[in-house]
């Protein structure tokens, strides 16, 4: 039965929606005029452009200009409308002084009454808004260009309205964030991250709110919604500094094309475009301008799954050090006073001294090594003309331009960082892959070099930019990272997560490379049910992590005689799935040969197999390895093979955590034989 105040809201709703179907109206209104104004005007330019001078031409061209960008922001302004009638709000606080109190409603964005002059809704990153993440019932503030504003907040209420119907309302004194955040948990997964602006908690908007950090650095655990906050983070400076900051200026480094598709659909629902987005690799190619082959992340860790190479594992370990970093900034100071064989110059009749040439060298310290050989070639040709008197010969400056890169020993930054090896006495720490591929632990290594002897195309047109799974990423990779990105950034991740425990990075490393940076931890864990939780962490304790108190179905652990048996238990569950209401399966595997196996038994319709090469995250059935499903999350997840053959080193242990933690309502872990002893029973 529906009570006098739901009543009210409802007809409140109806009201709202009227407006705003009256709002695009008049848009589209809007846009067909403009739309008419702007054919007409190039009409007219191109009628008459025989008879204008250049000064009327620029001026008509500037005319067009400004209404089409007028245009382009009434276009705009109709898809946010358009995108508030589906569900205008899901916030409301009365807030005010004294007997004064103001119903403020909370959505997606603003819209505001025309006629009344007032707004109606106000978007979630306003800052009046933030009171609805931050205070309950009584005296609360928010913070304004003009100073702090303080009141009261006499009721709070919280609303889940879909295709404009409101399916219910939340009223309550405390936490009503929490009741709604159940209802909104024990859902279906999707295709796509969703937003999550009606549930944002109090920690949450502190970091997505935090406008003056220059580096925020986002320890979470699994489950903790370190990436959708990281995006909401962003959405809100796009909001906050819209005049300084626009979608194009921010840059995503993601772990895959996966879960770049994944993610991809927060910020349009927060009303923002498109950001760019770039993998690891594909800025290491971008910078090294595809001269050298190497190994990717993924095959690296593969190699790690499928042989215990303990010779590969050291040259890993060490190149992930502080140290590493430390001695490669020796060998380049090293290089400084080393690299150049001074001699003296012979041109003709003049004798260039080489304490001359060794002083020009060095005048030019703030250029990179292997760029100064034309800096003091010039320095060299002036000092012969000024002996001679004359302009110099071409035969004169060719034997100038020769003798000076021989007093370099190479000019090659591979060469170079080869020798860094023999320099440090380990040249066997430095191996190339079959066809001279460079292992993945050089590539950035490489890069480092690179930038400190040649420099390197910096990304200044990045205002903004965002790390997703941080703990993969070592000290020089962040060196890099800092030397090419000179904006602010936001970095996220969890140590637990890594899927190379021979390279990982915690929050504290890597505030030792940014220790400007802001530590943000995470400690609440809203995916997964208590019971996956809990069996999650008797693989891999975190003492930190605190789950949602939302209960459901204890973890299946399954035997089974042979193989066969347990592929054929698979594929029942796979059927017993599709009857199930969930839209997401995932069958997490640990290494792809073992994903390529299982999919060619069960693919079927509705089943997709994820390799390094994907691109896109679908709902049904999904294949694929623990390494590719970090930071997506499915309904149900199945592990299979988790025999004692087959998890038994960290790696394989890392790599059964990731996979178990992707769970949000079921999980079921299968093995032949003998199952793995990171498996324990409560």
């Amino acid at each position: 039965m529906i009570n006098k105040t739901e009543q009210e809201e409802r007809a409140h709703l109806e009201d709202v929606k009227q407006k705003l179907h009256l709002a695009i109206a008049r848009t589209e209104d809007r846009v067909k005029l403009y739309a008419e104004e702007l054919r007409q005007n190039k009409e007219y330019v191109y009628e008459h452009q025989s008879g204008m001078d250049e000064a009327d031409k620029v001026a008509a061209g500037q005319s067009i200009n400004r209404m089409a960008s007028t245009g382009e922001s009434v276009v705009a302004r109709k898809k946010k409308l358009l995108k508030l009638i589906s569900s205008p709000y899901f916030g409301r606080i009365d807030f005010g002084f004294g007997q004064q109190r103001n119903p403020i409603y909370i959505g997606i964005h603003t819209f505001t009454d025309e006629e009344e002059k007032r707004n109606l809704i106000f978007d979630w990153r306003a800052p009046i808004s933030s009171m609805f993440y931050d205070f309950e019932l009584g005296e609360a503030w928010y913070k304004t260009p003009s100073g702090k504003i303080t009141g009261e907040i006499s009721l709070k209420r919280q609303y889940k309205i879909r295709e404009g119907q409101m399916e219910f309302m939340i009223e309550n004194d405390l936490h009503i964030q929490d009741d709604l955040l159940q209802k909104e948990l024990s859902k279906s997964s999707d295709d796509k991250m969703k937003n999550i602006v009606a549930t944002i908690q109090r920690d949450q908007n502190a970091v997505i709110r935090n406008e003056t950090a220059t580096v925020m650095i986002i320890q979470g655990v699994a489950g903790s919604g370190k990436t959708s906050i990281a995006l909401h983070r962003i959405a809100f400076l796009l909001y906050r500094f819209r005049d300084e900051i626009a979608a194009k200026d921010v840059l995503i480094i993601s772990p895959n094309k996966v879960f770049a598709d994944y993610i991809s659909n927060v910020l349009p629902e927060l009303g923002e475009d498109q950001i760019p987005e770039m993998g690891m690799e594909e800025l290491a190619n971008d910078v090294l301008e595809d001269k050298y082959p190497f190994q990717t992340f993924f095959e690296q860790v593969s190699s790690l799954l499928e042989t215990h190479d303990e010779k590969f594992i050291e040259r890993i370990r060490f190149k992930s050090t502080f140290e590493f970093l430390s001695k490669l900034n020796q060998y380049i100071v090293h290089l400084e006073n080393n690299f150049l064989t001074f001699f003296e110059l012979r041109i003709g009749t003049v004798v260039v001294p080489f304490p001359f040439i060794e002083e020009r060298f060095k005048a030019y310290h703030r250029v990179p090594l292997l760029n100064r050989a034309p800096e003091v070639i010039k320095d060299i040709q002036q000092y012969v003309r000024n002996a001679v008197q004359r302009k110099l010969s071409g035969n004169e400056k060719n034997q100038i331009w020769q003798a000076v890169p021989r007093m370099f020993k190479t000019n090659n930054v591979l060469d170079i960082y080869r020798d860094f090896f023999a320099w440090i006495g380990k040249p066997e720490l430095f191996k190339t892959l079959k066809g001279e591929r460079l292992e993945y632990a050089d590539v950035f290594a490489l890069i480092y070099c690179k930038i400190r002897l040649e420099g390197a195309k910096n990304f200044d047109h990045v205002k903004h930019l965002l790390v997703d799974e941080m703990q993969d990423y070592t000290p020089v990779q962040y060196s890099v990272l800092s030397r090419l990105f000179r904006c602010k950034k936001t970095i996220l991740g969890d140590v637990n997560q890594t899927v190379n425990p021979y390279s990982a990075s915690s929050a504290e490393l890597i505030e030792q490379v940014f220790p400007q940076g802001d530590v943000v931890k995470l400690f609440r864990s809203y995916r997964s049910t208590v019971e996956i939780s809990n069996f999650a962490q008797r693989i891999s304790r975190n003492p930190d992590l605190i789950p949602l108190d939302r209960h459901g179905k204890e973890p299946l652990i399954e035997g089974f005689q042979n193989n066969a048996e347990e592929m054929a238990a698979i594929q029942k569950q796979i059927i017993d799935f599709r009857n199930s209401g969930y839209p997401t399966l995932g069958i997490i595997c640990k290494t792809q040969d073992q994903a390529n196996v299982l999919y060619d038994r069960v693919k079927g319709d509705g089943v997709s197999l994820l390799t390094a090469d994907s691109s896109a995250f679908k709902e049904g059935v999904i294949v694929t390895t623990a390494h590719l499903a970090k930071g997506l999350e499915f309904d149900e997840v199945i592990v299979p093979f988790v025999s004692a053959n087959n998890y038994l080193t960290d790696v394989d242990k890392r790599m059964l955590y990731i996979a178990c933690t992707r769970a949000m309502h079921r999980l079921t872990v299968t093995y032949s034989s003998k199952k793995s002893e990171f498996i324990l029973e409560q």
